[in-house]
């Protein structure tokens, strides 16, 4: 099951609550996610590297470690946890997404041949294998009205990456 960092405070403004530590983790329970630790960003690095280093630079801020199930997607980031517990908690409906018409121009995906290259795949991963990362298809979408800040943009695009990795065969 992978593991999410979320901060407590950032989780707990988008579930419009506030929660004790206990009663997160019953709530989690509930759900069918596990809090797996808490913690903060220096107390990980502090492990991480030992305590004898200076880790000031690092947020105080407290951190949950989540486990949720591999097969959920929605679940890798704060706002998709908070969406979850929200229906579940039922204050706020499940979304009904819908195929929106084409938009009129044409789309276009292009896939340059250096994405097939064998000594730039290796410096992206180097514990995947070749054949893990390059396939003889791509897959894409287009998101209209989709809001950014540049943290939930930074998310997002690790996200994509462990969706993309977690999809392979």
């Amino acid at each position: 099951m992978p593991t999410v960092g979320v901060k407590r405070d950032e989780l707990f403004a988008a579930l419009g609550q506030t929660y004790t530590d206990e009663e997160f983790d019953v709530l989690c329970f509930e759900f069918g996610i596990e809090l797996d630790d808490i913690t903060s960003e220096k107390q990980l690095k502090q492990r991480e590297q030992g305590g004898a280093k200076d880790h000031s630079e690092h947020s105080d801020a407290v951190l949950y470690k989540i486990d949720v199930p591999a097969n959920r997607y929605d679940l890798l980031c704060v706002e998709g946890i908070a969406r979850a517990l929200r229906i579940f908690l039922e204050k706020e409906r499940p979304p009904v997404y819908r195929l929106a018409p084409r938009a009129a121009g044409p789309h276009q995906i292009t896939v340059k041949p250096s994405t097939k290259n064998p000594n730039r795949v290796r410096r992206v991963l180097s514990f995947f294998t070749l054949r893990q990362l390059v396939r003889p298809f791509v897959v894409s979408a287009i998101l209209r009205d989709v809001q950014f800040t540049p943290e939930r943009y930074a998310r997002s695009v690790g996200a994509f990456w462990v969706i993309a990795v977690v999809s392979m065969d």
